[in-house]
């Protein structure tokens, strides 16, 4: 895949997270907002019942002991004054009936003792309207319908409504709050429309008259809380103007309670997509990595071989030479050369298939007891004539008393080995080695340190990884293939071992590697 479109597909795939995150978030805030906008709704209606209940509770019971007080004839001053009689005449078509229907209004007023109530007013006036009505029926007689007879005659209706409503508002306005209405009534009857709407938490309340306070409140209201006001006992007669306040003290936590599970699915569900998506990003970056190392790899490899190769090829054609053929030395030193060329292809050759062993678990690695010191020594045997060669020096210190280790001896030397050619080959100049061993508790170190070209700390962290070689363009001044690195990672890590590397461009690297002693 080329790099602009991967570009091009990771920067829409996140902008499409970042979208799916927004709407997600843009839709909890909407339906938290309907759920305040759901419950403001229902406080109101709740508390507007409560209040029209309580009046009308009220009414009924000042309607009721009036009309026991005129029942029992205890009204004084029974005025009677009629308003008007209405006559209407209609004569039946097709008939010769004619039918007159009469209408009486009458107002009675009724004025009753102050003592019976405690108003402070000396008397109370209350009326009430009396309607009459009588409906009769005339059929004529004579043929010129003057002379009339008495065919039907309703009896008189008598319907009456007594107006309680002035003195009702009279009554009220006179009696302190907390004698019309109780703290536990409107608890109960509030309590009971809450529930009605599902809203079932602690709440406090209180009746204010003119934003002032009155007796009627619960114990740990707070007016600078208060969440809603609706007015209560409504009366035009008075200057009371009384509101009943409500106050929730957990509200948000009741809204927020209502949309848990839909907000922890979908947080569960978008911190899914967010891991789904960054692990697959992870994966696409480090393909294309890999693909990267291994071109590169390759385009290593093949160059390693084509040396060998070119100089076999080279060596067989000059030994064809008839001149050359039977000079035994130049024969002998061609063949030392395919010999040499040879056993280098095989090297890499081994590199690669025993990394490959490795990651299956198919290395057969035996352990016995050796010693660390001998290992050391042993290595270095191995590269001190190159080392001589380019005018450098190996310098040992082997300080560790003890250094008995359970290792597989071809490999661990190997291990040493590896580093050592590493500090070699990235030493411009004469290399200049210094290794040493100590003791630490119940662990040996090893310490090779060389002053080479070095590393950055980026590259440091990754020296380790299979085909890993810190990249230089085009250019690769020092052969290989990165796999010699990673083969002493894994061999260090299957002797209970640790393998760490300190490094600073232009001044070299320190490779520390540790293991346990045996007793």
């Amino acid at each position: 895949m080329k790099k602009k479109v991967f570009l091009v597909l990771v920067i829409l795939m996140s902008l499409s997270l970042i979208g799916i995150i927004f709407v997600q978030g843009y839709y909890i805030s909407n339906s938290v907002s309907n759920k305040e906008d759901q419950f403001k709704y229902n406080v109101k209606m709740a508390l507007s019942n409560v209040s029209n209940e309580i009046g009308k509770e009220e009414y009924r019971d000042v309607v009721l002991k009036l009309r026991k007080l005129i029942d029992q004839g205890i009204a004084v001053n029974i005025d009677t004054t009629a308003f008007f009689d209405l006559y209407l005449k209609k004569d039946i078509s097709n008939t010769d009936e004619t039918l007159i229907y009469k209408n009486g209004i009458l107002e009675e007023n009724y004025k009753l003792s102050s003592a019976l109530f405690d108003i402070g007013l000396d008397s109370i006036s209350i009326k009430r309207i009396i309607s009459q009505n009588e409906t009769k029926v005339y059929k004529s007689s004579t043929v010129d319908g003057f002379e009339a007879s008495l065919l039907q005659s309703g009896d008189i209706s008598r319907t009456e409504d007594i107006d309680f409503e002035p003195l009702y508002q009279r009554f009220s306005a006179r009696k302190p709050i907390h004698k019309r209405v109780t703290i536990e009534k409107i608890d109960r009857l509030l309590k009971l429309q809450l529930i009605k709407d599902d809203i079932d938490i602690d709440y406090e309340f209180a009746v204010y008259s003119n934003d002032l306070a009155t007796k009627v409140q619960t114990e740990n209201f707070n007016i600078e809380n208060a969440f809603m006001r609706v007015p209560f006992f409504d009366n035009t007669a008075s200057d009371n103007n009384y509101g009943l306040y409500v106050e929730f003290p957990q509200r948000r936590k009741f809204i927020w309670s209502t949309l848990l599970g839909m907000i922890a699915l979908s947080i569960i569900f978008t911190t899914i997509i967010i891991v789904a998506y960054s692990s697959a990003l992870l994966q696409l970056m480090k393909q294309r990595q890999i693909s990267e190392i291994k071109t590169d790899f390759i385009n290593n490899m093949t160059h390693e071989f084509k040396t060998p190769i070119a100089t076999i090829n080279l060596a067989l054609d000059a030994i064809k030479n008839p001149k050359i053929i039977d000079d035994k030395d130049k024969v002998k030193r061609y063949l030392d050369m395919i010999r040499e060329e040879n056993k280098r292809m095989h090297a890499q050759v081994e590199n690669v298939l025993r990394i490959s062993k490795l990651e299956k678990n198919e290395l057969n690695i035996s352990k016995e007891r050796v010693s660390l010191n001998d290992l050391v020594e042993d290595a270095i045997s191995h590269v001190e004539l190159i080392v001589e060669d380019r005018g450098g020096n190996i310098e040992t210190s082997l300080k560790a008393d003890k250094s008995s280790v359970l290792a597989n001896e071809t490999h661990f030397t190997n291990v040493l080995v590896n580093i050592l050619d590493n500090a070699i080959k990235y030493s411009p100049e004469a290399p200049v080695i210094n290794v040493e061993t100590l003791n630490v508790g119940n662990n040996i170190i090893v310490n090779i340190k060389d002053k080479g070209s070095g590393m950055s700390k980026a590259v440091a962290k990754r020296v380790f990884e299979k085909f890993y070689r810190e990249h230089t363009g085009n250019v690769h001044n020092v052969k290989g293939h990165g796999l010699g690195l990673a083969y002493v990672k894994r061999i260090v890590d299957d002797h209970q071992g640790h393998i760490s590397v300190e490094s600073e461009k232009e001044k070299g690297s320190i490779f520390t590697i540790k293991l346990p002693l045996i007793s």
